[in-house]
């Protein structure tokens, strides 16, 4: 297929002369042994990252002629430029992105020039797509930045600035665009230039360079305009160029398993891809997990086998010995052994519009690695325009914030700084299995290593034994006044007629004591249901029968204590007495007060009670006898 475009339009003469393969061939040949470079375009909304990326797709010659045909019959259809060419629809692809005239998902475009290859991640401008921007900076090395010249610096530059720098990328393009807008004056480029100076001054960028553009006239693309004859900087495209790329490298290896490889009896082999360091044949390797070592037998790719690899490189790993490896470990070598943990300090972009809540949990996936994880304090909250640390109990969409999460067991991690494999992860919803959260690891928790588990001479087991049964929570949730205390108590009263050792756990009696400190908002009620589920595990490993009446209002809490205790040890018990009923009863005064504005967190009125979907029992006790109910427990429980 011809490369060269048949486009009847004034561009082509301001297209620069570039030698084109004459076939697709020569095309890739061409680009044998350059070096790439990834980055990303970000800014605010408007600014024209995807304008300016069609034009560099176009002055760098890498569109076909099927492409050009299109593009002009979209840019009629979509465009707007009139009969002009819309760069932007090379790159916007979504029809909602062509309908609205804005970037929504991340677009990854390839191109090359005759000095280096580049893939560039064009990303959103608005504030609700932030996590989309995150997620085309996570492997982009330099950031092109760009302000639109008659607006300056705004709130969302400044955000995904910080964000660039969160990431980890320290060369930076200051790309002030639309100056054909404000007469491509230069007293207005050196206002910008010089106000996003002094904002950058703590975020540590090692490069910014500043360049005034037009994306859409083409001015200062890919050869210098003559309507900035007092700027004397690079062209965008011949910075690009030429702009060092900063790699991160390792002498340590970092080999996180994605899978064991087992197509038949005779073959075993970890898969996966390196993220760091170099393995050989015959190096002596160690699962960090469990700390079993062996020696690397082989290393097969599709291509066959190589007596190393190195970073980037996809490949099987096998052993001269069977160890106890699966998805999830990380290999290291021997010699250079890799730091686990299970608390670490991070910061955290919310992607979520449900709001983070502490003690609220997670799923984390860091490398291959999985596991439980909640938030244990959120230590401060980012202001974007002027970097303050400011107060903040709970984490709002697009929140970028300072805090400590713990783990359910120890992974391995590192300092995003250093290991943006080890050091960046992602937080999950356990319900909806949505990305909530992205965090970059600043430190692990000394506390974390200064903290071991003590083994007890004497297990559940033999408590259990002592108490002629086993230990039990009995879980009941429902609206205030629904009878779950009323419920609980006599159930003990039945148990303990049996000879059972028993206790109530009651929302009221804990609220004066251990959880005194806690209020009725969201964050306080996530918290009250964490400690109780603690400390029902510790009654139930001393072999009692726990019995907690906690109106326990979220789903997410109430699976987080059954994970904690163990399925097969909770028993949920709903009691559904419906709102009427409860309001009728309302022993407390609680409802009357919150129907008069007196209790502003009043599960059922102000605050919502999420209906468990599949508790164990379910009992309605509007019309039913307490015996009754007892009595339909004690059956179901068998204890």
């Amino acid at each position: 297929m011809s490369r060269k475009p048949k486009l009847t339009s004034d561009l082509e003469s301001h297209r620069p002369a570039v030698a084109r393969p004459t076939s697709i061939e020569a095309f890739l040949q061409q680009q044998q042994g350059q070096d790439l470079l990834r980055f990303i375009t970000c800014g605010s909304v408007d600014d024209g990252k995807s304008t300016l990326i069609g034009r560099l797709l176009w002055d760098s010659q890498q569109l076909f002629d099927d492409q050009i045909a299109t593009l002009k019959i979209e840019s009629k259809k979509y465009g707007t430029q009139g009969d002009d060419i819309d760069f932007a629809l090379l790159v916007d692809g979504l029809a909602a992105e062509r309908e609205q005239g804005i970037t929504i998902d991340v677009a990854y475009r390839f191109f090359a020039t005759s000095k280096r290859k580049f893939i560039v991640a064009d990303t959103p401008g608005h504030e609700q797509y932030t996590r989309n921007m995150v997620t085309g900076a996570s492997t982009a090395e330099a950031a092109l930045l760009l302000v639109d010249a008659r607006l300056g610096v705004l709130t969302q530059t400044r955000r995904h600035a910080y964000l660039v720098s969160l990431m980890g990328i320290r060369q930076v393009v200051l790309a002030v665009n639309k100056m054909d807008l404000v007469g491509f004056d230069a007293s207005v480029f050196e206002r910008i230039k010089e106000c996003f100076a002094q904002f950058a001054q703590t975020l540590g960028f090692s490069n910014v360079t500043a360049i005034p553009l037009s994306a859409l006239k083409g001015d200062n693309i890919t050869r210098r305009s003559v309507n900035t004859a007092w700027y004397s900087g690079p062209t965008l495209m011949g910075y690009l160029e030429t702009l060092p790329v900063e790699r991160q490298t390792s002498e340590r290896l970092v080999f996180p398993v994605q899978w064991v490889n087992r197509p038949d009896a005779g073959f075993r082999g970890l898969s996966g891809t390196i993220a760091e360091g170099r393995v050989k044949v015959g190096d002596p390797i160690r699962v960090t997990a469990t700390g079993q070592c062996a020696k690397v037998a082989d290393i097969v790719t599709m291509n066959g086998s190589l007596s190393q690899a190195c970073a980037g490189d996809a490949v099987t790993l096998t052993l001269d010995k069977e160890i106890d490896a699966s998805r999830g470990d990380v290999i290291s070598l021997s010699q250079s052994p890799l730091e686990t943990s299970d608390q670490f300090e991070c910061v955290l972009v919310w992607m979520s519009e449900e709001a983070g809540l502490v003690g609220r949990s997670y799923d984390i996936k860091l490398a291959t690695q999985w596991a439980g994880a909640s938030i244990t304090n959120i230590k401060h909250r980012i202001d974007i325009n002027t970097l303050a640390h400011e107060a903040s109990t709970k984490l709002a969409l697009n929140d970028i914030s300072v805090c400590n999460i713990a783990t359910s067991k120890p992974l391995v991690v590192d300092n995003y700084q250093s290991s943006r494999t080890l050091g960046g992860f992602i937080l999950i919803d356990r319900l909806s299995h949505a990305t909530v959260a992205a965090g970059m690891i600043r430190h692990s928790l000394r506390r974390s290593q200064n903290v071991h588990k003590q083994a007890l001479s004497i297990t559940r087991m033999e408590r259990e034994k002592l108490n002629g049964h086993p230990g039990r929570v009995i879980w009941f949730t429902g609206l205030s006044g629904s009878g779950k205390s009323t419920l609980a108590n006599a159930l003990e009263v039945a148990l303990y007629a049996r000879g059972r050792r028993t206790y109530v756990l009651d929302g009221d009696n804990i609220r004066q004591g251990l959880n005194k400190d806690l209020g009725f908002t969201d964050a306080d009620r996530v918290e009250n249901i964490r400690r109780i589920a603690e400390v029902a595990k510790l009654m139930m490993d001393a072999g009692v029968i726990v019995m907690t009446a906690f109106i326990s209002p979220f789903t997410r809490e109430r699976q987080m204590a059954r994970d904690l205790i163990g399925p097969d040890n909770f028993v949920e018990v709903y009691v559904s007495t419906s709102l009427e009923v409860c309001e009728k009863r309302d022993a407390k005064g609680l409802y009357r007060k919150a129907r008069n504005g007196q209790l502003p967190n009043m599960t059922g009125i102000n605050s919502p009670y999420e209906v468990p979907e599949q508790a164990d029992v379910t009992l309605d006790c509007s019309n039913r006898s307490l015996a009754a109910s007892v009595a339909e427990l004690l059956t179901t429980l068998k204890i």
